[in-house]
């Protein structure tokens, strides 16, 4: 178990400033907050490398730079109020952006994982993230329109039902592919979206359905 993190927090801010991360308020919300919590304990020693872990149930806790670099963008491209997420799983880019964003909606396939990141932002007193158990392609339509969209895995094709849930100007960030993978940034104007590229990535597979 580690009890003194905040060396450990830091120094991965610091490594996220080197890769690009450039938002100090991102910097200094990844710094404080303890990565180590949203990890079973046999891992807890890889909780402050900039790497994937895997928590359970065949799903991640996404790479660090990647979690940065998702929310920096929402940041860049006036998002400030309401943000719907798509994959709680472990809680952790939930956390970050509960530190950041007025109102979190997060949207969760696998009822283990949502059960244990609720305990986990109560943990950490981040009350502003509302829940749901559901299918992550049909997002959360009767709280939308939402000003940001960030998806935590990566689907085959544009999930046309997220883009309509989009505020006017709003944006959407998801992995798009299946063996190659793209991180896009849909924005919306009027009916019509602007898409541009962000990076390459690697995220485990959106699944369509839900699981009790």
């Amino acid at each position: 178990m580690i009890t003194n993190y905040k060396r450990s927090a830091g120094s991965l801010a610091k490594l996220l400033a080197h890769e690009g991360i450039s938002d100090e308020q991102v910097l200094e919300v990844m710094a404080k907050t303890p990565r180590h919590l949203f990890i079973d304990d046999v891992l807890q020693h890889k909780a402050y490398q900039n790497t994937a872990l895997p928590i359970g149930q065949g799903q991640t806790i996404s790479q660090p730079y990647i979690v940065a670099l998702m929310t920096q963008v929402l940041r860049q491209h006036g998002v400030h109020d309401k943000v719907l997420e798509i994959g709680t799983g472990s809680g952790y880019q939930s956390a970050i952006l509960a530190q950041l964003f007025d109102k979190v909606y997060s949207v969760e396939r696998i009822k283990a994982l949502q059960w244990q990141a609720k305990r986990r932002l109560q943990q950490l007193d981040l009350y502003n993230v509302a829940m749901k158990h559901g299918d992550g392609w049909k997002g959360w339509a009767s709280q939308a329109p939402f000003q940001g969209i960030i998806v935590t895995a990566a689907a085959k094709t544009v999930p046309q039902e997220l883009l309509e849930q989009l505020d006017e100007g709003g944006v959407m960030i998801v992995p798009i592919g299946d063996a190659e993978q793209k991180l896009m940034l849909y924005t919306r104007c009027e009916n019509e979206f602007k898409q541009q590229v962000i990076a390459d990535v690697r995220f485990v597979p959106l699944v369509p359905g839900d699981i009790i």
